[in-house]
């Protein structure tokens, strides 16, 4: 007959159990909702026995324990799903990223999207009929033993001590292994979407084969798997990339991969953009500059960014000589402050530029507007002597401050400190990062620090703003350099006439301008606010007598800078206005025959099934007002 032995719960309460009792076991008895457990604080899933005296707790589907067990569970019944349909598949260890969990495999023919709803009712078939599974606690070196025939999977091992202990499950005709411990009782998966099907890169290397990958999505509980449905589902309704075709505002070309060509309508909120904060940027003092396109490959040297950034740059030659074209500002900029002598009286000197830069990325990485090879970048430099560098700082936030609360956006600061990779002299840095802390410390801003992520050259503060469907973005960045203008021999002449060296401040508002636009199309779903509006009003004609009408009004409007734009076909008017509404015109105007007679319209607000009736003149004037204020609401 077996001993009894002592565990000890979380509660501190204790009790007896015969040895070798299994977690699962007490936690049937103690009518524990637990997916994983632990034994004197080592996680280990839930048929694991209770060998001796031992602290045990528990962690149901809620806890981070419990949500890592369930999404590998699910794991683990795809690969089954698949294997039942492509024996030949090959598979390589299961990825999660929070609620995301994929499976990258080598099969016979590729897999297609129609096949998702097939292995979702596999897998719940085999969650119904509650079949078992096999669960080991193995070595690495005792895995590689039971995976040799699979180099996907053996490459997963090869990263691991040969001593350490993984998990190890089989279900159906597949074996995998995991570094937590998974769940074990199949009904705990039943809250599981498979999304999407694509091709991957083995280890995300170009130079590697595809494989394929199967997406899908693991929770606790059924309201949160649907919540997260609606929110796919309202971010698919969103995408930039389906707007941008919708509503005519860029394309791409196989011609230039990851490189946007920008139709009419999305010129005009670019430009619309750019003339906002050049505005903004000319009241604080900047002053724009323009630098080449390229520039020889001995300036990335001096830079620091060849050693630090080469492998994202795109190179040239011009007359036999080595050119590189920019994938930042910031050292054309100290050529234009070297160029001639500049005084302690000239600082700080704020050096403003919408450049155009290129950086390689990976074709798998591109996405839309949000990743591209070029963008322009709103870039600033702001040379300052030691003592201005707080105030220069604190003035680079109020400009930020002051763009996103014309957008409504709200946002979190994160400073980044000293990389692995760092250029220049600790001291220095540290003197950077203090500044920095002290500046968002006086200015009330709560941050996290971001240990070893800031640049090459120096600290940073990072912007991330949120958006409407509450998904953080990392736009505007002010970062402190205290070496590019060393690498540079940048001097002023200070109160003493003696040569100083500056400090340099990279900033940047939108970061992107691209990027702040495709953020954009889907924070407000392509439904922008009329100052950014490629077309703000549409004249809708009733019938073709009114077509002179029309044309007048549409030409009052033009001359008044109103984007305006006239619909005179011989169609019908629900259609004309269906139309205008797809567009996502801010305001519509039916013109017919009262309209022309009395000077009044009723105004059609986009979204809205209401009209308003206003005047001529009191129509122009709210648009005035909202062109003026950068408004976001309407009348």
């Amino acid at each position: 007959m077996s001993k009894e032995i002592e565990i000890v719960l979380p509660d501190g309460s204790k009790q007896k159990v015969r040895e070798n009792t299994t977690l699962f076991e007490i936690k049937n008895q103690l009518q524990e909702d637990a997916v994983v457990g632990s034994i004197d604080g080592e996680l280990v899933d839930l048929s694991t026995p209770v060998k001796k005296n031992s602290e045990i707790a528990f962690y149901d589907c809620t806890s981070p324990e419990g949500a890592t067990a369930i999404c590998q569970l699910v794991s683990l019944l795809l690969e089954e799903a698949i294997k039942a349909q492509h024996p030949e598949a090959l598979f390589a260890k299961p990825q999660r990223e929070d609620q995301t969990i994929w499976v990258d495999l080598r099969v016979n023919q590729p897999l297609s999207a129609l096949a998702l709803k097939d292995l979702e009712y596999h897998i719940k078939k085999r969650i119904k009929a509650d079949a078992k599974i096999e669960s080991l606690t193995l070595t690495v070196s005792e895995a590689k033993e039971i995976f040799k025939d699979n180099e996907l999977k053996l490459f997963g091992l090869s990263e691991l001590e040969e001593n350490r202990l993984v998990f190890v499950y089989s279900f159906g005709d597949v074996t995998e292994f995991f570094l937590e411990p998974a769940a074990l009782e199949l009904a705990t998966a039943k809250y599981f979407s498979l999304l999407k099907v694509s091709g991957a890169y083995w280890q995300g290397n170009p130079d590697n084969e595809m494989l394929q990958r199967v997406t899908g999505v693991v929770f606790a509980e059924k309201a949160q798997l649907l919540a997260h449905l609606d929110y796919l589902e309202e971010s698919e309704k969103r995408s930039h990339q389906k707007l941008g075709k919708e509503l005519d505002l860029f394309m791409f070309s196989e011609e230039a991969p990851g490189m946007p060509f920008y139709l009419e309508n999305g010129l005009i909120i670019r430009n619309e953009l750019q003339k906002f904060l050049r505005e903004l940027q000319a009241k604080y003092d900047y002053k724009e500059v323009k630098t080449p396109l390229i520039l020889n490959q001995r300036l990335w040297e001096r830079s620091g960014h060849w050693d630090h950034y080469k492998n994202n740059m795109y190179f040239t030659k011009v007359a036999d000589e080595d050119y590189a074209l920019k994938p930042m500002n910031c050292p054309g900029h100290c050529l234009i402050f070297k160029d001639r002598k500049r005084s302690y009286r000239d600082l700080p000197m704020r050096m403003a530029e919408f450049g155009q830069v290129h950086r390689h990325e990976f074709s798998g990485a591109l996405n839309g507007l949000l990743r591209v090879r070029t963008f322009c970048q709103d870039d600033a430099h702001i040379f300052v002597r030691r003592d201005q560098i707080e105030q220069e700082i604190a003035l680079a936030l109020k400009i930020i401050d002051e763009v996103y609360k014309i957008f409504g956006f709200e946002y979190a600061v994160e400073l980044s400190t000293r990389p692995d990779d760092f250029m220049g002299e600790i001291e220095l840095w540290d003197e950077a990062e203090a500044s920095l802390g002290k500046v968002l410390t006086d200015l009330g801003y709560k941050y996290n620090i971001n240990e070893g992520d800031g640049t090459f050259y120096g600290p940073k503060i990072d912007i991330y703003i949120k958006d409407a469907l509450n998904r953080s973005h990392q736009c505007a960045t002010v970062q402190l350099d205290f070496q590019m203008p060393g690498k540079f021999d940048l001097t002023y002449i200070d109160e003493n006439n003696q040569a100083a060296q500056p400090v340099m401040i990279h900033r940047a508002v939108f970061g992107s301008l691209d990027r702040f636009l495709g953020i954009l199309i889907e924070h407000y779903a392509g439904a922008f606010p009329f100052w950014l509006a490629p077309k703000q009003v549409a004249l809708l004609s009733v019938a073709q007598a009114h077509d002179t009408g029309v044309e007048e009004l549409f030409q009052e409007f033009h001359a008044a800078g109103i984007r305006v734009e006239k619909d005179l076909r011989n169609e019908k008017l629900g259609k004309k206005i269906r139309e205008a509404e797809l567009r996502k015109i801010p305001y519509i105007l039916v013109i017919g025959d009262k309209e022309l007679a009395d000077g009044s319209f009723a105004v059609r607000k986009h979204g809205s099934a209401s009209v308003k009736q206003m005047s001529k003149a009191e129509f122009m004037d709210v648009l005035k007002q909202q062109a003026l204020e950068k408004n976001h609401q309407s009348y």
